[in-house]
């Protein structure tokens, strides 16, 4: 959510009028994330105040962005805390700024909660469990534009850039996915439309409840255990310069039993949450070196820290019963997770 093209505030206004959302009142860039541009735009229409978000999309593209945008749609229509995007008279949603892609969607209540509890972990676990149900007839269908295809061409890129120890890790793992993926119990997991990118700051809360998923823009079709795994691993780890990257065994339990409490895991997926865990470390490790050290110019640009999810991967990789223990229900300690593939 970096600023990498400049919105007129013209252009903006111009915008909501097509939308019918009033007059232009404010424009705001919003700083943090890294892959689209990002405007708060409040606007007045019949003595009301409306707050909406403007993005344009920087990588994705025409052809892309229907699936993400009408996955919203279909999601908000079902009951789920999701941004809805605005439409004009003849029902599009899809818009052009400054020549590339753009939308404007309805800005949620509430604000995210960098440092949650077990109440957090099990809303979260519980609305993603409802997420993948409702998507589960959503008609359009498209890969994860960053699973393990996207990791196997950007490896080859951030290697240079990193010491042997570390390239060696990524080898390493990269090679354990790519046999993991190919597994007949990988191949038949559940699957269906997922966030891919839940982290904390893609959650908001008000009064104590969850009142917003936002963020789609990673979306697509892939396991519902990757989308688990990626939450597990930031919703459920100490996010301080010291911490080791192990799962925290309460909010991980809170976050895994609410969501079986809407959707029960098969006992493959129960199998395979150790490798999932790992690739979901493993993504965000190679995104955020990649976007470390081979940076696009943008106003407000914060890369976040690589290194935070080199420890993540480290942690899962080095884990061993714990995690069975966890799903078991009795682990003491902070997660070690074993996986039940040859490493």
């Amino acid at each position: 959510m970096a600023v990498y093209t400049e919105v007129a505030f013209a252009d903006a206004a111009a915008l909501l009028h097509t939308l019918n959302l009033g007059d232009l009142t404010e424009l705001k860039g919003i700083q943090g994330g890294i892959e689209n541009t990002n405007y708060f735009v409040t606007s007045e229409r019949d003595g009301a105040t409306l707050e909406h978000v403007l993005t344009v999309f920087e990588r994705l593209s025409f052809e892309q962005l229907p699936f993400y945008l009408q996955l919203m749609k279909f999601l908000a229509e079902r009951g789920i805390p999701v941004p809805a995007p605005a439409a004009n008279a003849q029902g599009e949603i899809l818009f052009t700024v400054q020549g590339k892609p753009a939308a404007v969607v309805a800005k949620l209540r509430g604000k995210s909660d960098l440092a949650p509890g077990v109440p957090q972990c099990e809303a979260v676990g519980r609305t993603l469990a409802r997420m993948h149900l409702a998507g589960r007839d959503f008609p359009l269908s498209q890969p994860n534009l960053r699973g393990l295809p996207w990791w196997n061409e950007t490896v080859p890129e951030i290697l240079p850039f990193l010491t042997d120890a570390q390239a060696q890790l990524l080898r390493s793992e990269l090679a354990y996915q790519n046999h993991v993926a190919q597994s007949p119990a990988c191949k038949a997991l559940p699957r269906g439309a997922i966030h891919a990118d839940l982290f904390r700051d893609n959650a908001l809360f008000e009064d104590g409840e969850l009142s917003g998923l936002f963020d789609f823009y990673f979306a697509g079709v892939d396991s519902f255990l990757f989308d688990i795994a990626v939450c597990l691993n930031d919703w459920c780890v100490l996010h301080d310069e010291d911490h080791d990257g192990s799962l925290d065994t309460p909010r991980s339990l809170a976050l895994l039993s609410a969501y079986e409490a809407v959707r029960p895991l098969s006992a493959a997926e129960r199998s395979l949450l150790p490798a999932l865990l790992r690739a979901g470390a493993l993504r965000f490790w190679i995104s955020r070196l990649w976007d470390l050290h081979l940076p696009r110019e943008a106003a407000l640009l914060q890369a976040h820290d690589p290194a935070h999810f080199e420890r993540v991967l480290r942690a899962r990789i080095r884990d061993t019963q714990a995690l069975s223990n966890l799903l078991r229900g009795d682990a003491q300690q902070p997660v070690r997770v074993e996986s039940s593939l040859p490493a």
